[in-house]
């Protein structure tokens, strides 16, 4: 009796992904935090996972724990996403987010989710937010600052525009704004308020690089 060599079918799991599904993906993550499904630290998390994914079974991880956002083909990855502190409850809609630099920097930019509210705790510290490619919720965000001997860099695109007017504290702090859009019409408009101790915060568009 000779040797018979059974060939098992591929595992659509192991499938490799393209970027265009990789990109695929992100957008639905994004559909899932507008739907209060995941939150916006959730998301960062699954981006970067689902950004780095060599096959469907590793980017469907990202999606395993979303109800009917899995591919079909891929089935149950086995392996779903848990982030650090899992399990916690989704977000809400319309979520404000916090961000704290104590002794550090903390920078978002790209292609980051931007709720109606944000909050800038900042000591001796140097925050940097970059809304040129943010993906933002609202017309109008409210951000509230409260900064003590450290920075706060905003970057805008052309078409928003800034509101300082509600800034209730300024004390050995400079605010510089190279946009002259305070006060302006703009969509996204970033209304601030807060206090400001020591440090500065600089509103400026993206740099032009002439070739």
């Amino acid at each position: 009796m000779g040797d018979e060599t059974e060939t098992k079918p591929l595992d659509p799991r192991s499938f490799r992904v393209s970027d265009e599904e990789r990109e695929h993906v992100v957008a639905v993550l994004q559909k899932a935090i507008g739907r209060g499904m995941i939150n916006l630290d959730e998301f960062t998390e699954r981006t970067d996972i689902a950004l780095a994914a060599q096959t469907r079974g590793d980017l469907n991880a990202v999606l395993a724990d979303i109800p009917d956002l899995v591919h079909p083909d891929a089935g149950p990855s086995g392996r779903p996403y848990a982030g650090p502190d899992a399990p916690r409850a989704a977000a809400r809609p319309g979520q404000r987010l916090e961000l704290t630099a104590g002794y550090s920097s903390i920078v978002r930019s790209g292609p980051w989710v931007v709720p109606p509210e944000i909050v800038v705790r900042n000591k001796y510290g140097a925050t940097k937010l970059d809304f040129t490619q943010a993906q933002v919720q609202s017309p109008t965000v409210h951000i509230e600052l409260d900064a003590k001997w450290g920075s706060v860099e905003v970057i805008i695109p052309e078409h928003a525009a800034v509101d300082l007017n509600s800034i209730t504290e300024i004390k050995y702090a400079s605010v510089n704004d190279r946009t002259g859009s305070d006060g302006r019409a703009g969509n996204p408009r970033l209304v601030f308020s807060g206090r400001l101790k020591g440090g500065s915060l600089t509103v400026r568009h993206p740099r032009r690089f002439f070739g």
